[in-house]
């Protein structure tokens, strides 16, 4: 594939869409209070990491991702195909990895669903984005 047919603009978009997302998602409105419980991560414990190193490196992954994904759906994917292509990525690859890792280490189911679901929702949204704007 030639990669100069990629939107680069659409791949920046749909990895900072990604935040926008995450941050609602894991928020005390939606799965925040949650994730917080199963994972055993406190507001003290959460206030004294490196934020800047977490957010720095989730965006470069985040941008990979979405790199990956424009280059899986090729540049001339329609919103449909995006959308189908993101949410087989975010179900079967993303939460299927998660759910192999999270029984080896004995994670809750409802754990699973919270970050698993986030994936499965970011990548639908990002192979959206991605097949709409291209």
């Amino acid at each position: 594939m030639d990669m100069s047919q990629l939107n680069y603009v659409a791949i920046i978009v749909a990895a900072v869409a990604s935040f926008a997302i995450g941050s609602l998602w894991y928020s005390p409105v939606l799965f925040g209070k949650a994730w917080q419980k199963e994972t055993g991560i406190t507001d003290e414990k959460a206030k004294s990491a490196n934020m800047g190193k977490i957010f720095g490196l989730a965006l470069v992954l985040s941008l990979l991702i979405s790199f990956n994904l424009a280059a899986f759906i090729g540049p001339t994917a329609t919103f449909s195909f995006g959308l189908f292509a993101g949410a087989a990525a975010g179900i079967f690859w993303a939460m299927g990895a998660l759910g192999i890792t999270y029984l080896f280490e004995q994670k809750s189911t409802k754990l699973w669903l919270i970050n698993g679901g986030y994936h499965a929702v970011t990548f639908t949204v990002m192979g959206g984005i991605l097949g709409l704007w291209h």
